[in-house]
């Protein structure tokens, strides 16, 4: 097996890629297939590729690897015409790769190279005499690659494996969760500088830029930072970064979240509410319920249960307090996708197991105000660990 030694600070350790790769291969042999193909284009939610390789996909450009049951993966990536390049798996940036091709396709903007991809992927799959093959989250691929594979190689027996590979994803080893939770206290730090930074007179977006700042000079990477200012009475939802310009005023209610990927690239998110001077009993009635909530799912988040019981036992919950129905999504998996499964959500048929890492956000409209208390969980084996240790209470800030 490779043995090599990424120089990265970051890097996922050989043994734990190994473990997934162990897994896999016992998962997709038992399933009679011969290889697996997955894509990835960005890495908020494009984590199968990195999950294989600890290598992100991202700025749209495809990623796209061939993990047969046998043998060294196969990748194709952005590149020069022509390119191919064969090593031995050992290389410390190319662990487990065994041929790597390129083609300078650009599939999201320029129509026309849609099926370059595909092309060298089909090709290797047929010099591999692969015959049974299995695509994860085909949905998640451009078009013109997933059609193009099998177009270019109709006598493959195409079938769908994402299932296969979630239920891999969704339980974290040891070396995940270490990384799982530096990623949560680095959440913590900046939250505790930005509620300590963030004032009237400053627009959204400054207060955003520095949270973004200074999760970056602690390892985040990539993310969502987001803060949302409006009076009390006039709920302010998640703002997409052009449109955070408001000017905080006093006694605005602010929204503050976190959302990013830290160290070798696992998400956990952070959301409190802050208050531009003293709180209206409103808001803090509000805020109290959001809490209540929030320990109504935690105390069902217990590794056996399914994930669709769960969310039906909430929402029974807030129908009985005079509450909104979620109709989004209450809680989420976490890992290299800022959203992966298991979704708490009618339509998730997977059970909650222990070491998942799942995202809460309780969040609702409450009277006229707009609230939210969001942590990530780690599920032991009696119920749900909170790794976030940010206060859980509305901040007053003079």
């Amino acid at each position: 097996m490779p043995d090599g030694i990424s120089t990265r600070p970051d890097a996922i350790s050989t043994a734990e890629l190994e473990r997934r790769w162990s897994a896999t291969r016992s998962a997709i042999r038992a399933a009679g297939l011969d290889a697996i193909v997955l894509q990835s284009s960005e890495d908020w939610m494009g984590g199968y590729t990195r999950w294989f390789t600890d290598t992100p996909a991202t700025n749209a450009y495809p990623r796209s690897v061939i993990f047969p049951a046998d043998g060294l993966m196969t990748t194709c990536e952005v590149g020069n015409f022509g390119t191919s390049v064969d090593s031995n798996g050992n290389h410390p940036d190319l662990r487990g790769v065994g041929r790597r091709v390129a083609t300078p396709s650009f599939n999201g903007a320029v129509n026309y190279t849609a099926r370059y991809d595909a092309e060298l992927m089909a090709k290797e799959i047929k010099g591999h005499d692969f015959r049974r093959v299995g695509l994860v989250g085909a949905d998640g691929m451009y078009h013109g690659f997933a059609q193009g594979l099998k177009d270019l190689a109709p006598n493959v027996e195409w079938s769908d494996a994402t299932d296969l590979i979630d239920d891999l994803k969704a339980i974290k080893s040891p070396e995940e969760i270490g990384f799982i939770r530096r990623a949560a206290a680095i959440q913590d730090e900046v939250m505790t500088l930005l509620l300590d930074y963030v004032r009237p007179g400053m627009k959204e977006f400054e207060a955003a830029a520095y949270m973004q700042y200074q999760t970056t000079l602690r390892g985040g990477v990539q993310g969502l930072y987001m803060v949302m200012a409006n009076p009390p009475g006039q709920p302010s939802f998640v703002k997409p970064k052009h449109m955070m310009t408001r000017e905080i005023q006093k006694g605005d209610v602010v929204g503050l979240m976190i959302e990013c990927n830290g160290p070798a690239g696992f998400y956990t998110h952070l959301f409190r509410f802050a208050v531009m001077g003293k709180a209206t009993k409103e808001i803090v009635d509000a805020h109290a319920t959001v809490l209540a909530a929030e320990q109504h799912v935690l105390d069902r988040m217990k590794p056996g249960t399914l994930c669709r019981d769960v969310f039906a036992a909430y929402n029974e919950y807030t129908r009985a307090h005079g509450l909104p129905d979620d109709k989004r999504i209450l809680c989420h998996g976490q890992g290299y996708e800022m959203v992966e499964r298991p979704l708490i959500r009618q339509d998730e048929s997977m059970t909650l197991k222990e070491n998942m890492n799942m995202g809460l956000h309780a969040s609702m409209l409450v009277g006229k105000n707009f609230m939210s208390n969001t942590n990530n969980f780690l599920i032991g084996p009696n119920g749900p660990e909170r790794l976030h240790k940010t206060p859980q209470q509305l901040f007053e800030i003079a």
